[in-house]
């Protein structure tokens, strides 16, 4: 289902991904953002606080969907050279933020990114093609990774879809 809301979606013209153009809103709603079996958020004003002057500094970025001009969705993260490791996500309509990890993909297979570090393993983030790595294996693609250039451009030309699998585009 996943392949066909990404096929509605990148051919809507009134759909469209943007990066860091409504940070602050981003990480705002992943705070507010209920999950299920958990209690709050670890996301207190303090770390928005920090992250807000981190994405000042050009390491933070969000991934966002917006639908006829509303942020429907989104996810933030860290990049350290070519790695990025993702924080959280959130969606106020169905997909919304499978939508955006989808861009976040498309973006980093673009740059040379050879591994989204999403720190937890979930349901959801295997099902869209997620899987553990051993220390190891993990530490071996940090070290390569964090001493790789940085990614200087941060948008997302809709050409980057082109970088999903066949089916989905």
């Amino acid at each position: 289902s996943l392949k066909k809301t990404l096929r509605q979606f990148q051919s809507n013209p009134r759909c469209e991904v943007r990066i860091d153009s409504a940070f602050e809103r981003v990480i705002q709603a992943c705070a507010h953002n209920p999950r299920r079996a958990h209690c709050g958020t670890w996301i207190v004003p303090e770390m928005m606080q920090a992250y807000c002057e981190w994405h000042a500094l050009g390491q933070v970025h969000s991934v966002e969907t917006w639908i006829n001009g509303e942020l429907v969705g989104g996810l933030y993260g860290v990049n350290l050279g070519a790695m990025f490791f993702g924080e959280s996500m959130f969606a106020y309509r169905t997909d919304a933020s499978k939508i955006a990890l989808a861009a976040l993909v498309c973006f980093c297979r673009e740059h040379g990114v050879p591994m989204l570090d999403c720190q937890q393993q979930t349901e959801h983030l295997t099902s869209l093609g997620g899987c553990p790595l051993d220390r190891p294996a993990f530490e071996a693609q940090l070290a390569h990774g964090v001493n790789q250039a940085a990614i200087t451009d941060w948008s997302f030309p809709w050409r980057l879809w082109r970088h999903l699998e066949p089916a989905t585009g």
